[in-house]
């Protein structure tokens, strides 16, 4: 049907192709289409909500509303961070944002500076 690869995370046959990437649709996985599949490197590239690379160092501006959990705290939007640090997981940016603390934030929510 397709020449698409079967995803290596949970073994779907629906994969697709998207900007270099093979995208499974039913576990979200992602991984590089040329045929390196190190998960060093593909946890090591961390991309804004444009699209820009992010890298350690970087100042950053969250683009949305962010409730913090457990709190009545409200991170605004242009709130700007300063020395972000990149690290594996779910929200993978980890911070200090000025008047609340230290916070992990997910990169689909901020911009580059």
């Amino acid at each position: 049907m397709s020449d698409f690869p079967d995803c290596p995370e949970c073994g779907s046959e629906y994969t697709y192709e998207d900007r270099g990437l093979f995208v499974c649709p039913e576990c979200a996985h992602e991984w590089s289409s040329t045929g390196s599949d190190s998960e060093g490197e593909d946890s090591a590239v961390k991309r804004d909500a444009n699209g820009n690379l992010l890298q350690d160092g970087d100042t950053i501006t969250v683009i949305k509303d962010l409730k913090v959990k457990g709190s009545s705290l409200v991170v605004k939007v242009g709130t700007k961070v300063k020395n972000i640090r990149l690290v594996a997981g779910d929200h993978d940016i980890d911070c200090k944002i000025p008047g609340i603390g230290p916070m992990k934030l997910k990169s689909e929510f901020v911009k580059k500076v």
